[in-house]
């Protein structure tokens, strides 16, 4: 897709739920942290924190973080997990 073409660019430093014209493609993602069960899921409020600090973070690129490679708001929705530049 030609994003320039559309109208709109992708913000390098958004989270994948903030990718304006991307929502199709990470919906599984979405669904499946949205679906996670009680038991190992972040409470919301340290979710949104964990979240805030990776937004702000320069390894934060594309909703991936640079430093290990994943979906920071997979990584995040998960209690046990931590960053891999111990930021949370």
């Amino acid at each position: 897709m030609d994003e320039k073409a559309e109208g709109f660019r992708i913000c390098r430093k958004c989270l994948t739920r903030e990718m304006i014209g991307q929502e199709e493609y990470f919906r599984s993602l979405w669904e499946y942290i949205e679906n996670l069960d009680s038991d190992i899921k972040t409470p919301e409020q340290l979710y949104e924190d964990r979240l805030a600090v990776c937004r702000n973070c320069d390894m934060l690129l594309e909703g991936m973080c640079r430093s290990c490679g994943c979906y920071v708001e997979l990584r995040a929705a998960i209690e046990k997990n931590s960053c891999p530049r111990e930021k949370w």
